[in-house]
């Protein structure tokens, strides 16, 4: 989902909201929530000009700083639907800086990278705020879970609080933090195939509003963990047969894996009345979650349809009728222009829509939805700068080395993500040629965006800028070969704060206590 398949509805430029009125607007609800959001071919198209434009504008979103920009800068194309806009898959706020800078929120990546150095992760906060809003839009009456996995601090519990989503955690460790910072952990979820029994204690003393059962294992060890006279609120997580993902090693609702309990063998229906058969334990729903970056709807509708099924089972052999039905997660977004989305205003609808006759068809009342999003909340509202250190061609091949790599992300080494660098900085002298660019760790893997084109002039000391950097960097960072891990900086209305610190080598030593 790149920022433009969410319209903005905010008045004067299009950029997002400052963050003073994003922290107390109130959110959109009812008749806005049905309000056309281009989708499909608009989402991977150029934005000033064309159909994507004219859907834009017909939904009332006037153009942002970064389309005039573009429009400004380049002469008309003869085809305007030849190349997607290489600002589709940047914060909704970036925009063009002179000729060789960008700014996101109004503040230049250059002036980030010297005060802050590199690598370094910059979060556009009300890129955040607003896409936290658009689900709400979309999925009116549902519960929004934001994902604590794609990445968690403290300032983003706080936003995702304001804007008044849920939490969905796996670990005593997300837990904590974000009870710390203040969240509701009655809105919380806690998840997890192994919850250990320091997850389930703290899930437990601190109040958490749903635990996802994920194993028949887990049932019993958590009912006994319940205080007397307490009952914990708890969904069974069904593994519905339906493969959807962009790898194959993050499809999680197919039978033959770790996540969840199939419906097909009926391990499912085995749990379910396993739980009913626990009096500290409320069974309150089903939860489902397929995958991550799944870009189409149909998987989400068919899994609609099989725990329909199951919820009608349920009422006919338990004579019980449950009240929840949280669907998970894994909404595509594009990390480079011209890739698919999932849009998410037909997600919205079409969903509702399913779920609402499958159950007139079974006669059920419609459970109340739930969705978890992560990636596609906070992924397209980071950037990552990187410095060059080292150009080395050999052979065919140009390798661009920077000073991070697969220790702040390693998901093109896990999972063959292609990203889209670029120079900012200085306006280049040479055309662009296809080059590697690769960090600085002793792995031959250690790739950061393969084959693409970049200026053939690029020296050290330049800046690469990637966007699409707020899920799933940091909160999968390592710290392999002891590189301490980037610092994350907060942008919004033309100011630049520290959120996250940098890993020091300070920081490294005080964990080793081995002499």
């Amino acid at each position: 989902m790149s920022h433009h398949t969410l319209p903005r509805a905010h008045p004067g430029t299009g950029a997002p909201s400052p963050a003073g009125a994003v922290g107390t607007a109130p959110v959109a609800t009812g008749p806005v929530a049905t309000a056309p959001v281009a989708t499909g071919p608009v989402a991977t198209g150029p934005v000033a000009t064309g159909p994507a434009a004219t859907a834009a504008r017909a939904a009332g979103e006037p153009p942002s700083a970064a389309e005039r920009a573009s429009a400004a800068a380049a002469p008309p194309a003869a085809d305007p639907l030849s190349a997607a806009d290489p600002l589709s898959v940047w914060p909704g706020s970036t925009a063009p800086v002179g000729h060789d800078d960008l700014a996101v929120a109004g503040v230049p990546l250059t002036e980030v990278a010297d005060r802050f150095g590199t690598p370094a992760y910059v979060l556009d906060e009300a890129e955040v705020r607003h896409r936290c809003r658009a689900y709400l839009r979309a999925f009116p009456g549902a519960d929004v879970y934001y994902a604590a996995k794609a990445f968690l601090c403290r300032a983003l519990v706080h936003w995702v609080r304001e804007e008044g989503l849920g939490l969905d955690v796996c670990s005593a460790g997300e837990l904590e933090l974000a009870v710390g910072a203040g969240f509701p952990p009655e809105r919380i979820v806690l998840h997890g195939n192994a919850k250990s029994p320091a997850d389930l204690r703290a899930a437990l003393r601190l109040g958490v509003g749903r635990i996802v059962i994920d194993s028949t294992s887990e049932i019993a060890r958590l009912a006994a963990a319940v205080p007397p006279g307490a009952r914990q609120k708890v969904l069974i997580r069904v593994v519905p047969g339906i493969a959807a993902g962009g790898h194959a090693k993050i499809r999680t609702g197919t039978d033959d894996q770790k996540f969840g309990l199939s419906l097909t063998d009926g391990s499912a229906q085995h749990a379910l009345a396993r739980v009913l058969g626990q009096p500290r334990l409320e069974l309150v729903g089903l939860h489902c979650h397929l995958g991550s970056q799944i870009t189409t709807v149909k998987p989400y509708l068919s899994a609609v349809r099989r725990l329909t099924g199951l919820l009608a089972r349920i009422h006919e052999q338990h004579g019980i009728t449950l009240p929840e039905l949280d669907l998970g997660g894994g909404h595509g977004i594009a990390y480079r222009p011209g890739e698919p989305t999932l849009g998410l205003a037909s997600l919205g609808s079409r969903l509702r829509a399913e779920l609402a006759r499958g159950c007139a068809a079974a006669g059920l009342p419609v459970p109340r939805l739930a969705v978890e999003p992560g990636r596609a909340i906070v992924g397209p509202a980071g950037v990552v700068l990187y410095r060059v250190l080292s150009v080395k061609r050999t052979g065919a091949h140009t390798f661009v080395a920077v000073d991070g790599g697969m220790s702040d992300n390693p998901r093109p080494a896990l999972y063959g993500v292609r990203y889209a660098p670029r120079l900012i900085g200085r306006r280049p002298s040479a055309p662009p040629e296809p080059v590697t660019v690769v960090g600085r760790h002793c792995e031959a893997g250690d790739v950061l965006a393969a084959d693409v084109e970049l200026p053939g002039d690029l020296r050290p000391g330049d800046l690469l800028a990637v966007p699409v950097a707020g899920a799933y960097h940091l909160s999968m960072a390592s710290a392999y070969n002891l590189v301490g891990r980037p610092p994350v900086v907060a942008v919004a209305e033309g100011q630049a704060r520290l959120l996250v610190r940098r890993e020091s080598l300070a920081d490294i030593q005080e964990r080793d206590i081995g002499l």
